[in-house]
């Protein structure tokens, strides 16, 4: 069985955002096991699964991709929506756009410390379309 939700979050900040209760409320009742796959249908933010506990992770990803990635290059020839959006282009690529989880027992089989991440790296990217697919 086959079941897909399509929703928006809201507008975030950039940086890293856990998302994981907001994306658990779209999706409803899960079944007792299947496969849940997170996509987003953007090319300048991306999803991830990492560290949920201490906020300095997100920090730290936001610093360590803006110093591999810089903008404001002298190279880059795509340029006409600011110069965040090349490398915004560049770390959704690296990043990813979905994310695949085991559901068991009703919930979102997530290691203890793990949570969902929006990766937002534009400046101003506005509200972020999803696609849920629950797979039974």
């Amino acid at each position: 069985m086959l079941r897909q939700v399509e929703f928006q979050l809201p507008a975030l900040k950039r940086g890293y955002h856990l998302v994981t209760n907001l994306i658990e409320k779209e999706l409803g009742n899960l079944p007792k096991t299947g496969l849940l796959n997170v996509f987003i249908k953007h090319s300048s933010a991306g999803l991830t699964i990492n560290e949920n506990a201490d906020p300095s992770v997100r920090i730290d990803f936001e610093s360590i991709l803006n110093k591999l990635i810089p903008e404001n290059q002298s190279f880059y020839t795509h340029t006409l929506e600011g110069g965040d959006d090349m490398p915004a282009h560049i770390k959704a690529s690296i990043i990813g756009s979905s994310v695949t989880i085991p559901i068991s027992n009703h919930r979102l089989n997530l290691g203890t410390w793990q949570g969902i991440y929006l990766c937002e790296f534009r400046n101003h990217g506005g509200s972020r379309k999803i696609v849920a697919t629950i797979y039974e």
